[in-house]
């Protein structure tokens, strides 16, 4: 079957499932009250299990100004659920023969060979490091990665910038090795990284609206970011990101796509389903481990290491560019199973899969500004209320 007749039958799916939208009881309640409080314009909340949508709903307003409501095709720039996105079209190659993550970087980025660490002695990154954030590759300088058009441009930037630390020593989130990762794809593959993620993963699953570059009619329907004011407590307009989105930008796989809701529910019902969905297989079982599993041995990783967020280092490893629970802890993972898996985005969108209870929970915000996106008190009410919803 063609990709143009796969998205028009899941848009038709869609738009079906919209206007009989099942939605679980109080998740409309609690997200309304994030927007009586400010804390959000509005919300677009979808909970799936491996066959079926058990939720979705939109609450509350894309636009405030605008006066625009959210739908459940509202797009979103989800920034950092971009890397699952990236592990698994690495993982895809490593099923084809064509990469083992446990490769050299160099292998495939010859420039690599010639990297030092910061006791001078040969980097020798692998795949797996700068897809684990252990790699201690440095990060490209924000002027002249502005002006780079290509990842091969920002290739010849990590090349030249110092290493931050000693591979494997620590857990330090690192951007530049999510798009050297994607970098990757593009020399092993011949096609660009955006390319290949179209045709090997977003055209198959039918995600109509996932894209790094998105169009003028899919820029109508993209919610807008707000910041809350300190001093008045109003929701503050934020313009969007000017290093995403526009054709002259690389498809960078640490945190470029725009997505929808329904659209990232069925990636994560292909990853719920152990890598196949609707009867096609997109990763092996043997990639799902490396995607789901902790790659980290006892490094503390993650975004609650700090006194502030309880020290949670511990509670969480890394996979293949997924965060994974390894013990569930109060607050935004109270209601998550150990191995839960998934991935937060900076404004505040979060997946998150849950293999245990066989259900994932999807949260598309546009909020700038959050201590801790990963731990904001909208992900935890809506998983809170789906959670109980299901309980029941």
């Amino acid at each position: 079957m063609s990709p143009t007749r796969i998205a028009a039958l899941v848009l038709a799916a869609t738009l079906t499932a919209s206007a009989q939208a099942q939605t679980l009881p109080g998740v409309g309640a609690a997200m309304q009250e994030m927007v009586a409080s400010k804390e959000v314009a509005g919300a677009v909340t979808v909970v799936v299990s491996k066959d079926r949508v058990l939720h979705l709903d939109a609450t509350g307003s894309a636009d405030l100004s605008a006066k625009r409501p959210m739908t459940p095709d509202t797009l979103f720039w989800i920034a950092s659920m971009t890397k699952p996105v990236t592990g698994v079209a690495i993982l895809m190659l490593q099923d084809e023969g064509k990469l083992k993550i446990s490769d050299p970087v160099a292998k495939y980025l010859p420039g690599f060979a010639d990297l030092k660490t910061p006791s001078g002695k040969p980097a020798n990154l692998t795949i797996t490091q700068i897809l684990t954030h252990t790699s201690g590759l440095g990060e490209a300088p924000g002027p002249a990665a502005q002006d780079a058009r290509t990842l091969a441009d920002l290739e010849k930037l990590w090349l030249v910038t110092p290493m931050q630390y000693e591979p494997g020593e620590k857990w330090q989130y690192t951007q530049s090795g999510i798009n050297a990762a994607s970098r990757i794809v593009e020399v092993i593959s011949a096609m660009t990284f955006d390319a290949f993620v179209q045709q090997r993963i977003f055209d198959p699953l039918g995600m109509k609206d996932t894209t790094f570059y998105p169009t003028d009619a899919q820029l109508a329907r993209l919610a807008t970011a707000y910041v809350k004011n300190a001093a008045t407590g109003a929701l503050d307009a934020v313009p969007p990101r000017r290093d995403y989105g526009p054709r002259n930008r690389p498809p960078q796989g640490n945190g470029g796509l725009y997505s929808t809701a329904p659209d990232y529910a069925r990636f994560c019902r292909m990853l719920l389903n152990g890598g196949t969905l609707e009867g096609r297989r997109y990763l092996s079982a043997a990639s799902m481990r490396s995607l789901t599993t902790p790659l980290t041995g006892d490094l503390p990783t993650g975004f609650f290491q700090s006194d502030a967020w309880g020290n949670r280092g511990a509670n969480y490893g890394w996979g293949l560019a997924t965060s994974i629970l390894r013990t569930p802890h109060d607050g935004v993972a109270s209601m998550l199973s150990t191995g839960t898996y998934g991935h937060g985005g900076a404004w505040g969108t979060q997946a998150w899969i849950d293999p245990v209870k066989g259900v994932a929970y999807i949260l598309m915000i546009q909020r700038s500004g959050l201590p801790n996106s990963d731990g904001s008190d909208i992900r935890r009410a809506f998983q809170q209320a789906a959670a109980a919803a299901l309980a029941k």
